[in-house]
């Protein structure tokens, strides 16, 4: 209980926390920030960690001069990179395994043919998008790894969705996380980044279902 209280407390005042660790460890906040990227999106157990406010606070922190903007973005680029590799590489580890099974209670071929093939279709914007949603970012790769997407292509799509990700949120928060409407709002602001994007995906989810019931 304790660990879920300081979890949900990190989570919501990660400014703080991150703000008081670069006082007291210094540079060593830039390993501490490698290892809750690549966690969270190397991980498939681990996906309620702070990935968008905690780029966005690390972008502040950065415009405040107390972090060097320039490092912090290499780093959790690659943390994000190699995150979504480790965890795609578990998806394709386990789909081959489960690849022999046929049908059975716990594998449906038909269902496992049709995700493979979304994936080589869609794959690539879907592993994009999922950067910007929380827990869908952590399954997204891992899914694409159990679906057999093309290594390739999931790589260079992994790349870009990286990029795209780490180098907008910590700029956005370079730029606009030292304003004081921003300071004075910024737990609302997290809860915001946590919340719409789910939001989002439900509403999707639940269009798409209706859609199929229709059909």
């Amino acid at each position: 209980m304790e660990l879920v209280t300081f979890l949900i407390d990190f989570i919501l005042h990660v400014d703080k926390h991150l703000e008081v660790f670069v006082q007291t460890y210094g540079a060593w906040v830039y390993a501490l920030l490698f290892v809750i990227i690549f966690v969270e999106t190397g991980l498939v157990v681990m996906p309620f960690l702070p990935g968008d406010s905690l780029l966005f606070v690390v972008g502040a922190l950065c415009g405040a001069g107390l972090m060097d903007i320039r490092l912090a973005m290499g780093l959790l680029v690659v943390a994000a990179i190699l995150g979504d590799q480790v965890n795609y590489s578990i998806g394709r580890y386990f789909g081959h395994k489960v690849f022999h099974w046929e049908d059975s209670r716990w594998f449906n071929r038909r269902a496992f043919d049709q995700a493979h093939q979304f994936y080589e279709t869609y794959g690539g914007i879907t592993i994009i998008l999922a950067r910007f949603m929380p827990f869908i970012r952590t399954f997204a790769p891992f899914v694409a790894g159990v679906a057999e997407m093309t290594r390739s292509k999931f790589t260079a799509y992994n790349v870009v969705g990286a990029l795209i990700w780490v180098v907008g949120l910590t700029a956005a928060g370079y730029w606009f996380g030292n304003l004081p409407w921003v300071q004075a709002n910024l737990s609302k602001i997290i809860w915001a980044m946590i919340l719409i994007p789910g939001v989002v995906v439900l509403f999707g989810a639940w269009k798409a279902r209706r859609k199929a019931a229709a059909a």
